[in-house]
């Protein structure tokens, strides 16, 4: 089972959530071969509560995932942290609505959560906790508390990190950083834009449709990580449109 565990629904964080776009978003990730996907939009992202609204309009929800059209969503959001730094949290609906009701003050730059409230909230949640590009130059992991980085559930293997820094050289430094903390690894495009997918993925041996059966899953040993051969050409493109599409799109 071929799963996507960082993505994003919207173009940027200023735009509105567009069913169409969605729509097209869900055909070209069954298209890369993915069955599922963790949906981790941004939590301070432009009325944040109509991806939500739209998917419970339109979609089934079963097992703790959305059925989409086929693909398998499981809710989720990224998270910005005071510390400096992203966390993916995945969960039930009522777990990411409740996390965002949570959130709720602390939506700006000058005053983000700290690294360890996110945690106590995700763990009274039943959330899946994942350090998100942890060395990525803007927004790194890598410098925070051994402890609190040990409460992680893994660290995930970034597309567009994959692209920006080299692959030899990220995975190493994500390898280490996952060893050091007996943590595993994950697969996570963190598409905006649908030519992204498939540039990296996890390939888990069993059907996932539960969120135990994901945090089971994640933390077995047999979960492999599978990176295109194309990821260059992948996540080019897909900036490239990305910064195309933003310019002609109003807010």
């Amino acid at each position: 089972m071929n799963i996507d565990l960082h993505t994003h629904m919207k173009l940027s964080k200023k735009t509105y959530f567009d069913e169409t776009y969605f729509n097209t978003m869900v055909a070209e990730a069954l298209a890369n071969d993915l069955n599922a996907i963790a949906l981790t939009e941004h939590f301070n992202t432009l009325r944040f509560s109509d991806i939500y609204d739209s998917l419970d309009k339109h979609f089934p929800y079963e097992s703790d995932h959305y059925n989409a059209n086929g693909l398998k969503i499981f809710p989720g959001l990224e998270v910005d942290i005071a510390e400096t730094g992203h966390i993916l949290l995945i969960g039930a609906r009522e777990s990411v609505r409740a996390m965002r009701h949570h959130l709720e003050p602390f939506t700006e730059p000058d005053h983000f959560v700290p690294f360890k409230q996110l945690l106590d909230w995700a763990d009274e949640l039943n959330m899946i906790k994942i350090g998100a590009h942890p060395y990525r130059d803007s927004t790194p992991l890598h410098h925070l508390d051994r402890d609190l980085l040990s409460r992680l559930d893994a660290f995930d293997l970034n597309g567009k990190d994959l692209y920006v820094q080299g692959q030899d050289q990220l995975v190493q430094n994500v390898s280490r950083l996952a060893d050091e903390l007996s943590l595993p690894i994950v697969g996570g495009s963190d598409t905006h834009h649908f030519l992204q997918y498939g540039s990296v993925y996890s390939t888990f041996p069993e059907p996932i449709a539960t969120m135990t059966d994901l945090k089971s899953a994640i933390k077995a040993t047999n979960q492999q990580v599978h990176i295109s051969p194309c990821l260059k050409t992948k996540v080019k493109s897909a900036i490239l449109m990305k910064k195309m599409l933003k310019s002609s799109v109003r807010v």
